[in-house]
């Protein structure tokens, strides 16, 4: 029996057993082999979009492509040396940038590890990208894990991006075809991976709300730093209202979030369960206010309240009340 029909009789035994519901692995492959009515014998190398497709790709993802370059290159310097390849593939499964050595350029070629190439599930079975995209997590698609028996020779390790309304938004995937690859080795590139994933995320969510105030909710689940990583970063987006306007996934489960919570008035006071004394509240407002203006202005009472746009005498009798209060 070659080695090409003693995998696929490995995964059509799995998918007999009916092992699917309590291994991911398995439910993966008879996604592939039932759903997507794929092959495990298939020969050929992953499918390619053109040129003015993968152009397209890029550009619907080009704030994301832009904040990522530094950090893929991160990434690169990191794994690079020992043979591995770097990629960022769309929601679709399609990698729109990549980093690899020069001296590997023809091996991942040929392998399809490069732009343009459709790493989804349903084209290429399970695979780091394509099963990734499907599960929504971080995984490791090791050697003979892979649905095609012709990918057996990849380890592949890939985890989510989400972009800032919780939606998966890309995948960043790093494979190795070396043989020598030990699993504690893969196990710190898929830390690596995972927390170039979150630093991506995080960026992201910075720069989608440009205006507003990043604030660090509180540690969810667990101080455990693999955990962490997993989870992703707690971020919420507050306006100057204190009103948030973004969660990060994190962040939504964390607090219980959901798109209509959102798109509605939401204090940030009240979701951390603060007491608000709305009176109170308005008064230091206007005070931080006022003293603001005549720090501006030096103590000058006219010009503070040009500043403002009120009276001197209007200035003069909020300053009075100010001080009522604070006494």
């Amino acid at each position: 029996m070659s080695s090409i029909e003693k995998h696929s009789e490995i995964i059509d035994s799995a998918i007999a057993r009916d092992e699917a519901a309590r291994n991911p692995l398995v439910a993966s492959w008879q996604r592939s082999r039932v759903l997507h009515e794929l092959s495990p014998d298939k020969v050929n190398a992953p499918e390619r979009i053109t040129k003015q497709e993968l152009n397209e790709a890029q550009e619907e993802l080009g704030l994301l492509l832009n904040l990522s370059n530094t950090t893929l290159d991160q990434l690169y310097l990191a794994v690079g040396d020992v043979g591995c390849s770097v990629v960022l593939a769309d929601k679709n499964g399609i990698a729109i940038a990549r980093r690899g050595a020069e001296s590997d350029d023809f091996t991942f070629n040929k392998w399809g590890l490069w732009t343009g190439a459709i790493w989804s599930e349903e084209s290429e079975g399970t695979n780091g990208i394509g099963t990734c995209i499907v599960e929504k997590r971080p995984l490791t698609i090791h050697k003979d894990q892979h649905f095609h028996s012709k990918n057996t020779r990849l380890s592949c390790t890939a985890a989510p991006i989400f972009d800032h309304n919780a939606n998966l938004m890309a995948v960043i995937d790093v494979s190795s075809c070396r043989a020598d690859l030990t699993a504690r080795f893969s196990q710190l590139i898929s830390l690596a991976v995972v927390d170039t994933a979150r630093r991506i995320e995080t960026d992201h969510f910075s720069q989608s709300f440009p205006d507003a105030q990043i604030i660090l909710a509180p540690e969810p689940y667990s101080t455990n730093m693999t955990s962490k990583l997993l989870k992703g970063t707690a971020l919420l987006a507050v306006d100057r209202d204190d009103l948030i306007i973004g969660a990060t996934r994190s962040a939504r489960d964390f607090y219980g979030l959901t798109d209509v919570d959102l798109n509605g008035p939401l204090s940030l006071s009240i979701l951390q369960g603060k007491t608000v004394d709305l009176a109170r509240d308005y008064v230091l407002s206007e005070s931080r206010i006022i003293q603001q203006s005549l720090a501006k202005s030096g103590g000058n009472i006219s010009a503070a309240a040009r500043e403002m746009g009120i009276s001197r005498a209007t200035l003069h009798r909020k300053l009075n009340k100010i001080r009522q209060h604070s006494g």
